[in-house]
């Protein structure tokens, strides 16, 4: 169904009875709502919780920016290191966190449990502490502060993350190949060793909404956010954040330093989990979301 949130169209999910706990589920860069495994959400919701999901802004169902041009990302990451506080963006990380906030209002929920994924737990790192209000617990998964001094992908990765952000537009099956040789260098093994299941998704996803413009302005809205540890230091929820040991995209570390920069945050190191959310592990990590959750 379509909402307006924060003047905008957001593409939402409801799943689960209206009178449970609402937990909020904020996916990462360039990804639709679509990639939250359904044994997740159900399990949640097996839990006892209701269970929102959404398109972010600039991909899936959700509004586009149709004809907003981002700046390029290499010259962008080069000005913000001289000018860090320049706007340069046709938006933000701060703005996408509102549009999560616009979410909960349409829907009439007071306070969620956030989740992010990603960059969902940059946007959710700003939502926690901006809107401390409308949070009962937050979890970040996959995602970092994007601090000075933390270890980035490595040189393989970038390159095709990079090549990602700058490409122009392309056919579909281009794309699905491109997609498909990024999500397999990130995968954890067991996500490696499922190319067809990988491949199954991305078309799924495309055929929903294919938007290949949309990547751009989200990189731009991570580079123009920049830093996030100060956000970070501003956070009271009750916090657990979740890495994968094998992550190649973001390293583990930069997990533990949101959990280092959050007063009172505890760290779960997933063994065999990537950049992904492997099909063997949801299993356990419902079981630390909903009993975070249950404690929050």
């Amino acid at each position: 169904m379509q909402v307006i949130a924060n003047g905008i169209n957001i593409e939402v999910e409801d799943h689960g009875k209206p009178g449970n706990p609402a937990i909020l589920l904020v996916m990462g860069y360039t990804a639709q709502l679509i990639y939250w495994p359904l044994d997740f959400v159900n399990g949640l919701v097996d839990k006892g919780f209701r269970v929102i999901t959404f398109d972010n802004r600039d991909v899936g169902l959700s509004y586009k920016f149709d004809g907003v041009q981002p700046p390029h990302p290499i010259r962008q990451m080069v000005a913000k290191r001289f000018f860090p506080k320049r706007q340069m963006a046709p938006y933000n990380l701060s703005d996408m966190a509102r549009d999560a906030v616009g979410v909960l209002d349409a829907l009439k929920i007071d306070q969620a449990h956030v989740v992010g994924a990603s960059m969902g737990g940059m946007i959710g790192q700003l939502i926690a502490a901006d809107h401390a209000d409308r949070v009962l617990s937050f979890t970040p998964i996959m995602s970092s502060t994007n601090g000075p001094g933390l270890p980035g992908a490595n040189a393989e990765v970038r390159k095709v993350l990079m090549q990602t952000a700058r490409a122009k537009a392309r056919t579909p099956d281009e794309a699905l190949e491109l997609g498909l040789a990024f999500s397999s260098l990130i995968a954890s093994e067991e996500g490696r060793s499922r190319p067809e299941e990988r491949r199954a998704m991305m078309k799924l996803a495309q055929e929903r909404a294919f938007y290949p413009a949309g990547p751009k302005r989200q990189m731009a809205a991570i580079i123009d956010t920049g830093n996030l540890r100060p956000v970070a230091n501003r956070i009271n929820v009750p916090t657990m954040v979740i890495h994968g040991a094998d992550d190649p995209l973001i390293p583990s570390v930069c997990g533990k330093d949101i959990a280092a920069n959050v007063k009172g945050a505890r760290f779960e190191l997933v063994q065999g989990m990537g950049h992904d959310l492997p099909p063997s592990k949801l299993p356990e990590m419902v079981d630390l979301i909903a009993a975070h959750c249950g404690a929050g």
